[in-house]
């Protein structure tokens, strides 16, 4: 990674003080792999006011967890001369810009227009991160989006994203109790999902079974397949769309958490929840949670081969065990 410092100055230019930047674009599980980097900024420099541009939604998880002192919205119209040529730039924007000493930006900017407009109205030390991870690959996204931080003498830093400051209470599994299972049913595409049909029929047998509920939760892109999957299960219910704030506290006080490559089981691992994921076709090695309570689950000849029977017996297995 390559960093550039219009003042000449060389080194992290942060003692106790200043005001650092993180640009990051992308969805749900991008900005939950860039907690690391948050955290780390966080620790090494806890004097300094530590920022982030990105999403409403998912930056929302850092404030409130105080990871960060502040966020802006990355879909801000005032920011959109800064991805032209030469833009015209909006003052307020300028402004804002002018006030870091480093900008450390995930965004995909192949012509270098936003570095070159930001370098217009800031002395900051601009540092360029991955927008997106290199695969195939046998490093982790999290490890390959925290390399620019060595541009400012930061090495080591822990690699597990963590929401801990949001208060989580994290549940206990045991089936002598009444255990609660969080699932997941979707994600950012079709092939990365486990069949509806399997999932219906291991939420019939589990709500057969007795003895746990089960929630389904999910966004506007599971709000019709929610319903039906739940439809007819008194031990089932589905919750759609929560803040992800509360999201994030139902599943941290569940005995287990079961779902796909998806944002919503990074933000599950990032709870300290146990967890199942029913992998698919993405690399596991780039994107897998971090977490080490976190199972995958995977077939040799895809994610629809992946039999029901095998993942209910895992899930009754994890919720046997402490731990």
């Amino acid at each position: 990674m390559d960093a550039h410092d219009p003042s000449g100055a060389s080194g992290p230019p942060l003692r106790g003080t200043g005001r650092i930047l993180v640009v990051r674009g992308g969805a749900l599980g991008d900005f939950i792999l860039t907690l690391p980097v948050l955290s780390a900024l966080r620790r090494a420099f806890p004097a300094t006011h530590l920022e982030a541009l990105a999403y409403p939604r998912p930056s929302r998880l850092a404030l409130e967890a105080g990871i960060v002192d502040g966020t802006r919205a990355m879909e801000s119209r005032g920011l959109a001369g800064f991805f032209a040529r030469k833009g015209d730039l909006d003052a307020e924007w300028a402004d804002y810009f002018g006030s870091f000493n480093v900008v450390l930006s995930y965004l995909y900017d192949p012509d270098g227009h936003f570095r070159a407009n930001v370098g217009r109205v800031s002395r900051a030390q601009f540092i360029e991160g991955p927008h997106r991870p290199e695969e195939p690959s046998e490093v982790h996204a999290v490890a390959q989006l925290m390399r620019p931080l060595e541009r400012l003498a930061i090495f080591g830093a822990d690699p597990v994203p963590s929401l801990a400051g949001l208060g989580l209470a994290t549940g206990v599994g045991a089936l002598g109790a009444r255990a609660r299972i969080v699932a997941h049913p979707g994600s950012g595409g079709r092939r990365k999902n486990w069949p509806e049909d399997k999932w219906r029929l291991l939420l019939e047998r589990l709500d057969a079974a007795g003895g746990m509920d089960v929630d389904l939760v999910g966004g506007e892109a599971e709000a019709e397949a929610l319903p039906g999957l739940a439809h007819g299960l008194a031990s089932v219910r589905h919750v759609v769309s929560e803040p992800l704030p509360e999201l994030a506290r139902r599943i941290a006080g569940a005995s287990l958490f079961v779902g796909h490559d998806s944002g919503v089981t990074h933000l599950a691992a990032a709870t300290g929840v146990r967890g199942m994921v029913l992998w698919g076709p993405t690399c596991e090695a780039v994107w897998r949670p971090q977490s080490r309570r976190f199972l995958c689950l995977r077939h040799a000849e895809g994610l629809g081969h992946l039999p029901v029977d095998v993942v209910e017996g895992c899930l009754r297995d994890m919720l046997s065990r402490e731990g």
